[in-house]
């Protein structure tokens, strides 16, 4: 997005910093339970400035890349959402007291972040030199999709990984939590708190987070600054979106049909787009596919918010539904 000028983007950075410190280490270092309200207030407000936010880059920059953040955004929210669905379970597995989840989510979406912008930093740098490696993201997505399509990456039940389980068994560990703390000590004797478990835990998931929506995000755009405004914006009010979910996440039946919907989409174009600027010597004779069609951004757009919306629209009847009988 080279007409977008640069102090725009250094703005656009200080903002984000500011809602990012503001939303985790300020609002989200006093521990308790969100009310409803609260949270619909930080939603509303943090979807609002996403809505802003594109509508500056259309002014600014064109309508293009200002539907390829939206496209972005949505694909990214819309994982993160999905990503709840673990969070749950990992907070269930290690009992974290309610008054504590705020805190725990915060550190997790901080973990999340930094994440993203490496993964985002590598894509970017590995796109511009590399086109093939499209087929790797396209492909990796379409892997993904039919996975999510059949149940396979549902998380009925959380397995700790091989890092949490070899610590586990060298280390001291306190069987309560001790309010934010990581180290205890106690009777001259140091302790590990459980809460040291439950950061590495979300974090190493972050990990896996970031495979999926990396490759998804530069399917739509490879503006590096579209993809981070993306990510970020995806995040904020991620913790709020937990609280006022948390009972209705495993309501949501169709969303993983939605998501697989998008990222098999996503996937086809990236391939698409690897064959329409080919390098490599054994398709086509290392020469570009021109008849390969070119899916434009609106369309990307559209198809995410029919499957994302569809599927939202078909879960909320059928919990009706399931209701009322």
């Amino acid at each position: 997005m080279a007409e977008t000028p640069v102090a725009f983007m250094i703005g656009t950075y200080i903002v984000l910093a500011v809602f990012f410190i503001v939303d985790l280490f300020v609002l989200g270092r006093r521990p308790h339970v969100p009310s409803t309200k609260e949270c619909v207030q930080h939603i509303v407000f943090f979807v609002a400035m996403a809505l802003v936010f594109g509508g500056l880059i259309w002014w600014i920059a064109g309508s293009k890349p200002a539907i390829e953040f939206y496209s972005g955004w949505l694909t990214e929210y819309s994982l993160s959402i999905d990503n709840l669905f673990v969070f749950v379970i990992i907070m269930s597995n290690f009992a974290v007291p309610k008054k504590l989840q705020k805190f725990v989510l915060s550190v997790g979406i901080t973990i999340a972040l930094v994440l993203r912008g490496v993964f985002i930093l590598i894509g970017a740098a590995l796109v511009e030199r590399f086109t093939w490696v499209f087929f790797l993201f396209g492909a990796f997505l379409i892997y993904t999709a039919v996975k999510v399509a059949r149940g396979e990456d549902d998380d009925e039940e959380f397995h700790e990984n091989a890092l949490i389980r070899v610590l586990r068994k060298f280390s001291r560990i306190t069987n309560d939590y001790e309010g934010e703390k990581l180290r205890v000590t106690k009777n001259g004797v140091k302790y590990w708190t459980p809460m040291l478990f439950v950061f590495l835990t979300i974090g190493t998931t972050d990990v896996m987070f970031a495979f999926d929506s990396i490759p998804a995000i530069f399917g739509l755009t490879k503006d590096p600054f579209l993809v981070f405004t993306s990510n970020v914006f995806a995040l904020l009010g991620l913790q709020q979106l937990y609280f006022l979910l948390g009972a209705l996440l495993d309501k949501l039946v169709y969303l993983p049909l939605g998501l697989s919907a998008v990222l098999g989409f996503i996937g086809v174009k990236l391939i698409l787009e690897a064959l329409h600027g080919n390098t490599l010597p054994f398709i086509n004779h290392g020469q570009p596919i021109t008849a390969v069609p070119e899916v434009p951004t609106w369309l990307s757009l559209a198809v995410i918010v029919f499957a994302i919306g569809g599927a939202a629209l078909a879960s909320v009847i059928k919990m009706k539904s399931v209701e009322s009988k």
